[in-house]
């Protein structure tokens, strides 16, 4: 039995369509993740799977139970971190804790063991405000609250946006831990390389997916010829790129620009060549120019399917 099953999903906010027919599985003890960009509708499908939320149509069973006619149930297994902290943050770390734990009806001692890792990092605070933590610490603190129950199904929506990388990593291998004892997480990111981190993810733009599998299989999927541009001038190489016509696709990424070479071009003195580009920036008064073939990441694939 899979841990989450939905089927054509679909939300409206008045005339704004957020999810437009969302359908995937999740497997029992799998990390799956939703991976987009801010807007893209992450949240929605969050708060429609944790029951906070009702779908304008479709199905979706969480542990075998359906989110509307067995929504008390779920609320009772599944543990949710929203992306906003939303603890009592006049309350301490501890008192959070213990608040959480009573209303699922359990103690810290009963499950001490599966926050024990997460938890031991934050217990010599926990006479603490939870408002005066950093936010790693409130984010530790927000997973051991969303754990204390000792959830089947665990849903973190954008759990690591603001924190630092030492954190991030952190927070990551925690999650690993947590596999390890059988619980399913669905987590979701607008950060790209953390794609990689999942077993399986599906890419989202618009309240629709654009394609779900392995995060390698996606990027061996990857379709055109990628390579990385620079020269002195960053900023008039992007608009000369883009206004190449043998060049599919050119966007900004950090210090580099990456552009596709579409390989569908059957004969091959018509596709565009290194070289070619290089004279082609040095007449647009280019200097410094630095051509590199490159390996596709997530973050390409996914703009390469955005469009």
């Amino acid at each position: 039995m899979n841990a989450i099953e939905v089927r054509n999903l679909i939300r409206n906010y008045g005339k704004v369509e957020a999810l437009k027919g969302i359908s995937f599985d999740v497997s029992q003890g799998e990390i799956f993740g939703i991976i987009g960009p801010d807007g893209a509708r992450k949240t929605t499908l969050f708060r429609i799977l944790t029951t906070l939320l009702l779908a304008d149509s479709g199905t979706a069973i969480v542990d075998g139970d359906d989110v509307i006619k067995e929504f008390k149930s779920i609320r009772n297994k599944v543990g949710y971190m929203p992306g906003r902290f939303s603890l009592y943050q006049d309350l301490t770390v501890e008192e959070n804790l213990t608040i959480f734990a009573s209303i699922f009806k359990t103690t810290i001692e009963e499950n001490y063991h599966l926050i024990k890792d997460i938890y031991q990092q934050i217990e010599p605070f926990k006479k603490r405000r939870a408002g005066a933590l950093s936010g790693g610490m409130k984010q530790k603190l927000a997973l051991s609250c969303a754990l204390i129950h000792k959830p089947v199904v665990l849903f973190l929506d954008e759990p690591t946006t603001g924190v630092d990388p030492v954190s991030r990593k952190e927070f990551w291998d925690m999650l690993y831990n947590l596999k390890q004892e059988g619980i399913t997480i669905l987590v979701s990111t607008p950060y790209m390389d953390e794609a990689g981190l999942c077993d399986r993810i599906a890419l989202i733009q618009d309240g629709a997916f654009l394609k779900i599998d392995t995060p390698q299989n996606i990027v061996n999927e990857f379709e055109n010829d990628l390579w990385s541009v620079t020269s002195d001038d960053m900023s008039k190489l992007l608009k000369d790129l883009r206004m190449h016509k043998k060049i599919a696709t050119c966007f900004a990424f950090g210090d580099t620009h990456h552009i596709t070479i579409e390989k569908s071009i059957q004969k091959s003195e018509e596709r565009l060549s290194q070289e070619a580009l290089t004279s082609y920036l040095e007449q647009n008064g280019h200097s410094d120019i630095d051509i590199i073939p490159i390996a596709a990441g997530i973050e390409d694939c996914f703009m390469e399917l955005a469009g």
